[in-house]
This record gives C-alpha cells, structure tokens and sequence, in this order.
C-alpha cells in the first residue's frame, strides 16, 4: 500500500529547503540580485572567543518571561560558528541558562541576512531580530521589535513587529499593538492518505507522540470510491464525490480517545465542519479510534488538524501514525515525523533576511519572500540581536534541552547600491 500526503510547502518552493545544507555565495539571495546591494557590516564568527565582546554586548542576567538567564559563557565561538549554549544549571534565580548576545553598532534600513540552525529540542526559541532600546526615546516613529525569525523545533518560523512604545493596561495586563505571522514547514492541515490497495477493518487508530496538545477537525473513513475523493478542507467534501460513503459519520460508529481536560468532544470530529476540534491531551501519546458497526472496505482516510487564527494553522500535530486493525493485530497505513524529512531546521542550516526600508517591512527565507508588511512605525536605528531562550509555548521543556545550542555561521547587513 501507498498514501499521499500533500505538503504545506508548494512545489516551487521546495528549492528553499535544498538550499539549507551547502552555503550560499555571498550576496547569492539578496532580493533583486547581488548588483543592488553592497555590503555594509557583517559578522562571520572567525576570530577567537574572546574577540565577541568587540562588536557584541551579552545580556549577562535573568529575563521573567523566559525560563533561562543568559550569560556571556553561553555564547561561544569556535571554528568559525557562534554557539548560543543551553545548559541545566541554577543560575540567576532560574533553573537553565542559555545566550543572547547584540550588537554595539546601530542600523537603520537595508538587507539582514543572517544563516543559522535550530538547538535540537522543543521548548527553545532560536531568534535573529532587531530591537530598539526602550529607554531610549526613538528619533523618529516608535520603539520597536522586529522579529525576523522566532524559529521553533523542529519546522516553525515565527516572525513578529512589535510596537513597544503604545502599552496599555487591559484587565489588568500590560498588552501593545503587534503583528505575527507563522509557518509550519512540511506539515499542512489537510490530509489524504488514499489506498493504493483497499482494506477490510472495522477499526481505525490515529496516535502521535507530539509534544503539547494538537486540534483535530473533520475524520473520514471512506470506501473505495472510483470517483475519487474530495478535498479535506470543503465543508461539502461528503457530497463533492458522487458514490462517496463516510463510514465515520454513521451513528452506529463509536469514537474513543484521550481527549483535553476530560471534554469528550468526538462529535465535532464528524459534524463537517472543521473549525470544529477534538483536542488531544498535553502530555503522553494520544490517539483516536474508531470502531465501526461492521466490517468495511475502506478506500481512504481524510483529517484535518490544527485550528486556523487569523489565516495561520496553529496547534498542528507535527508526527502522527495511522493504523487499521485486522482482527489480530495493528496495520500500517500511513505515517508522518517531521524529523524523517527535509524539515528539520536543526539539522541543516538555514538563511533567515529581513528588507528594512521606511516603506516596508519584508521578510525572506533561503531568499524567497515569505511575508510583506508596511511599515508604520519601525523608523530607528536598532542594534542586532541574536537569543536563544527556553519557553514553554515552544513544546515540552525537558532535560533534552541541556547541551543543545542554536548554532549561527553569520551576520550580514547590506545597504542599497546609489
């Protein structure tokens, strides 16, 4: 048997991920071409250790909400390579230490480019940004955070603009204006796995090891159909296909699984409408299974997962195995680890840039666009930051985290050619 699993990434930009291993020639994904630009300041970690503290200031304390102080010791320089280091040690008040380190230089406007590669566990933050100095007054606009990557184990970009000058107290919590965009490389929502060879089974089993909870919208189990099969995401996909019978909405069908919180909510996974979720429990593996009233011949299995805010997919499952019982024993259909392909951002280094000019915000990845925003109030020199840090909104946080580092090959800042 085989399955189809249809990526988030389109086709034409999987070039970006072959991209990652091998370093690109400088100024080779620079927007619009090398001719544009010159290059302005750049970092490339070749000296010894002790040359950092020329050009870079460590952070040297605790931060409240992070789960780490950082300290110079943390960031190392060895061959070539800036390691930020994590570490299980009680150190200023918290339980684990890592490195953040930025720039004494300013910039304002240009191309930010900087090549790195995750720490190899959940719950860690691997950021390149750009932040003002909020006791500063800014020359013009706003004190401001630019998030160029905010990277999560083992496939998440995150990049965020913040402004921190407009704070406001909202039922008792401090909150300001800020803008967030995220992308889940390798794994999308909706999901096909049509059998090449159909089965006979009464049960279905979907289990995954993902760390955190996951939402799981619409599941079906359908027949072999010749017509073929719908698309995942239709709020009509029972009806799209003519001869399709979706096992799973049969009110004979039982649904079990270790759901959050002790909420059994089975009948959103079968009320066609995906923005409707089961959600899985936080710790330990999870599962689902369905027991049909009768032995079937099943011809494909369609989930969608995640929830969808604000145009992202979030809560994702980024593994998952599924299995169909054969009155003896449990069979493979399908499975998906992020870690198995071509996704794992710790593995294999990867380029991260910003275009900073005072029209527009611009965000590139292995030097295709990924994001563009206008600016509104991003209008002063910044110093260069570069952090790693261990927060629980990145996955469990367990003692695999200690030894891991993000790992940084270099720092370019480039200013258009006149």
């Amino acid at each position: 048997m085989t399955s189809l699993l249809r990526l988030l990434v389109p086709l034409s930009l999987l070039s970006l991920f072959h991209q990652g291993s091998a370093a690109p020639a400088p100024g080779s994904l620079l927007p619009g071409g090398a001719s544009k630009w010159r290059l302005a300041w750049s970092e490339e970690f070749d000296g010894p250790d002790s040359k950092l503290d020329e050009r870079w200031i460590s952070q040297n304390g605790p931060s409240g909400h992070i789960l780490c102080s950082r300290w110079r010791e943390n960031a190392v320089v060895k061959n070539g390579m800036l390691r930020l280091v994590n570490k299980k040690e009680k150190r200023g008040g918290q339980d684990w230490t890592s490195g953040s380190i930025f720039t004494k230089e300013k910039f304002l406007y240009g191309y930010f480019e900087c090549r790195y590669r995750y720490a190899a566990a959940e719950g860690t933050n691997n950021s390149f940004w750009l932040m003002t100095q909020n006791k500063e007054k800014p020359a013009k606009g706003k004190n401001f955070e630019i998030d160029i990557n905010e990277g999560h184990f083992p496939n998440e970009i995150n990049t965020n603009i913040h402004n921190w000058s407009d704070i406001k107290v909202v039922n008792g919590k401090k909150t300001h204006p800020s803008s967030s965009k995220s992308f889940s490389f390798g794994v999308r929502p909706d999901v096909t796995v049509q059998l090449e060879i159909p089965v006979k089974t009464r049960r279905i089993r979907l289990t995954s090891t993902h760390g955190g909870h996951f939402h799981l919208g619409e599941f079906r189990i359908y027949n072999a159909n010749p017509e073929g099969y719908p698309d995942p995401l239709s709020g009509s996909a029972d009806k799209d296909k003519p001869g399709l019978v979706n096992f799973a909405k049969e009110a004979s069908v039982k649904v079990s699984g270790n759901h959050d919180n002790g909420k059994d909510s089975a009948k959103n996974l079968v009320d066609g409408a995906v923005e409707t979720t089961w959600i899985s429990q936080v710790e330990g593996g999870k599962s689902v299974e369905f027991t049909l009233s009768a032995e079937q011949t099943i011809g494909c299995i369609q989930f969608v997962h995640g929830r969808k805010e604000k145009g992202n997919w979030k809560s994702m499952m980024d593994n998952y195995r599924l299995d169909y019982y054969d009155g003896s024993k449990w069979v493979l259909m399908s499975k998906f680890d992020i870690l198995d392909g071509q996704y794992n951002f710790a593995r294999d280094f990867h380029t991260y840039g910003l275009e900073w000019n005072e029209k527009e915000l611009v965000f590139y990845f292995n030097g295709k666009p990924i994001r563009r925003e206008k600016n509104t109030f991003c209008f002063s020199e910044s110093p260069i930051w570069l952090s790693l840090a261990i927060i629980k909104w990145a996955g469990r946080v367990t003692d695999s985290i200690d030894g891991t580092f993000m790992e940084v090959d270099y720092v370019r800042v480039y200013q258009p050619r006149k």
